[in-house]
């Protein structure tokens, strides 16, 4: 086969692959995405893991989120939880004599906990993330 035969072919499966892009792209930004906000005490189950997010408080240096989780032996229960405020995703901060620590998770009884994120002014929402899903809760500012 010549080199010419060759490039010709190259830039074919080259357009080829454009087009096959573009066509998912499209696709990707036409699906209507819905987020689901769960209420205070709702229960949610990502994966093998049932949660709810209990309470919201604010106190000087910080805001608590009493939760509740079960499902699995020995997980962190910190692990996965964030706070949304505006467009920011704030991680999990350790409390010092706040509330019931988060420490590991049982598959048998449920774990009732406290996670304490730094203070932030808006509307908050707390996250959990698990096996590849997401479930949020809407809390008042």
């Amino acid at each position: 086969m010549s080199t010419r035969k060759l490039i010709l072919w190259a830039l074919v499966c080259g357009v080829l692959i454009l087009g096959a892009g573009s066509i998912k792209l499209l696709q990707t930004t036409s699906e209507d995405a819905t987020v689901v906000l769960l209420q205070l005490g709702d229960e949610a189950t990502l994966g093998d893991m049932t949660v709810s997010v209990q309470a919201v408080r604010t106190v000087s240096d910080r805001t608590l989120v009493d939760v509740e989780m079960r499902g699995v032996d020995g997980a962190d229960a910190q692990e996965g939880w964030r706070m949304l405020v505006g467009e920011v995703a704030t991680p999990v901060s350790l409390p010092e004599g706040q509330g019931t620590p988060c420490t590991t998770t049982s598959a048998a009884e449920t774990l009732s906990c406290t996670i304490a994120f730094p203070v932030s002014d808006g509307t908050r929402t707390i996250v959990y993330i698990r096996a590849g899903d997401q479930q949020q809760w809407a809390t008042a500012p």
